[in-house]
């Protein structure tokens, strides 16, 4: 019985990870390998060590990059912390919009916080725009990783 339990919760981990991937409050890669941490303690599955070590290893290297590369994309574009914040409130707002909100929310959100620091339209889209490649490139870090824990998860599984 407990076994089923365990199951159900790693794939909700699994699954709430992957979501994680797009809505910047949930760890996403983190939160998969969680799940997957916990199939391995049922008698559904085992992992070697090493590919547990190196599976935890991404999500945390990919959790920390996610942090990074927006902040890289703005400020490599000229962007401000004006920039970064508006992207995240961006983003927030987009989510309900399904996935074009994902995308044009942190563009729109980048441009707009960019034009309360410094209203240069031009300057704001351009720094925008690095602030959307930072965080685009953030999400496909964290899904790829999240997608590589769940082709192990599945594996593990049969």
């Amino acid at each position: 019985m407990l076994d089923y339990i365990l199951l159900a919760l790693a794939v909700t981990l699994l699954l709430v990870g992957i979501v994680g991937c797009f809505v910047p409050v949930l760890p996403g890669p983190p939160l998969s390998f969680a799940g997957l941490l916990v199939l391995h303690f049922t008698r559904f599955a085992g992992f070697r060590t090493n590919t547990l070590i190196i599976l935890g290893l991404i999500a945390v290297i990919v959790a920390v990059f996610d942090y990074v590369v927006p902040i890289w994309g703005t400020k490599k574009f000229g962007g401000t912390k004006y920039g970064v914040r508006g992207a995240t409130v961006g983003l927030l707002v987009g989510l309900f919009f399904g996935p074009p909100g994902i995308i044009i929310g942190p563009f729109l959100g980048a441009v707009i916080g960019e034009l309360m620091y410094k209203s240069d339209f031009g300057y704001a889209v351009k720094a925008g725009f690095g602030s959307l490649i930072g965080f685009m490139t953030g999400i496909g870090l964290k899904l790829a990783a999240s997608l590589i824990i769940t082709f192990y998860f599945i594996r593990g599984l049969f």
